[in-house]
């Protein structure tokens, strides 16, 4: 049987965030950050729950902000706009 992670071979200290939206006891939708190394998940912060479209919106702003914490910028857009202005 053939598989893609064995054609690449296993990638060490790779960790993937992703939010995850599930469905209360309640039935309210409730908003996961969750981290993942080696397909198995690593750490879960738990950001709310809501029960309106609105009330998720906000949540699912603030599950993004919390992925993008930490992260390095791919380009330096200072130097960039530096030079075009």
């Amino acid at each position: 049987m053939f598989s893609f992670a064995h054609f690449v071979g296993k990638v060490d200290n790779v960790v993937m965030a992703f939010i995850r939206k599930f469905k209360t006891g309640s039935g309210a939708t409730g908003v996961q950050v969750c981290w993942k190394n080696g397909g198995e998940v690593v750490k879960t912060v738990h950001v709310g729950s809501a029960n309106s479209e609105i009330g998720l919106e906000k949540l699912l702003k603030k599950a993004q902000k919390i992925m993008d914490e930490g992260k390095r910028p791919l380009f330096d857009l200072k130097e960039f706009d530096a030079k075009h202005e």
